[in-house]
């Protein structure tokens, strides 16, 4: 059985995320190759963060609020540690070190900035939570981490290659369309669906700056 809810929140200065093209020539958000340079193990192992509830498994989905087409796709993954395998994704925050788009020490208040960042008065963001057993979820974070960087309009590909790995995921459809793999994905008995909507200013370089001060306080 599923769930759904939906929140809206008006709060100018949010993050945003910048556009671009998705298979035939679509157009997105946040679904483009990142330049942001991996950080180094010790990095990492600083910003790790633990959380202490269930195994679970998160897709966001970037919905354009006009059209209805998926603009990004990525998966929080509550494992022995909790990450956002963020393929070709463009969120940045000084406190969030990334290795190969996996991001990491993504504590509450990073999740809020993260969806933050996706919602704006153009998209809004789908958020489907699945508890998972730990070795479904564990087995998420070791290819998420190996997978290495995605090419830019690869990221529900990538996201849906390695769901499908995972037992109990192996009839996951492999699909280069944000809409098409969250609509599996709720087919799978016990996800909770969320979707956030946010109004606030669309452009990119002012919002990431703003957000990004936000979490470094």
């Amino acid at each position: 059985m599923t769930s759904a809810s939906v929140l809206w929140h008006r709060a100018p200065g949010r993050v945003a995320l910048r556009a671009a093209l998705l298979v035939g020539c679509v157009a997105v958000a946040g679904c483009s190759e990142q330049k942001k340079p991996n950080a180094d193990a010790a990095t990492l192992a600083a910003a790790s963060y633990v959380h202490n509830g269930p195994p679970a498994l998160t897709l966001f989905t970037m919905v354009n609020n006009r059209t209805g087409a998926g603009g990004h796709t990525s998966l929080m993954i509550n494992a022995s540690e909790r990450v956002i395998f963020d393929p070709a994704g463009s969120f940045y925050a000084d406190v969030v070190p990334e290795r190969n788009d996996v991001l990491f020490g993504i504590t509450p208040p990073v999740v809020l900035a993260y969806r933050g960042a996706h919602a704006r008065s153009t998209h809004h963001v789908v958020m489907q939570r699945l508890e998972v057993t730990p070795a479904q979820a564990q087995r998420a974070y070791e290819l998420a981490v190996s997978n290495g960087r995605v090419a830019g309009a690869y990221c529900a590909n990538s996201t849906a290659s390695i769901l499908r790995q995972l037992p109990g995921f192996e009839d996951m459809k492999v699909t280069f369309y944000p809409v098409k793999l969250s609509e599996q994905f709720a087919a799978m008995p016990g996800v909770v669906t969320t979707k956030y909507y946010e109004d606030d200013d669309p452009d990119l370089q002012k919002a990431l700056a703003e957000g990004n001060v936000t979490l470094s306080q």
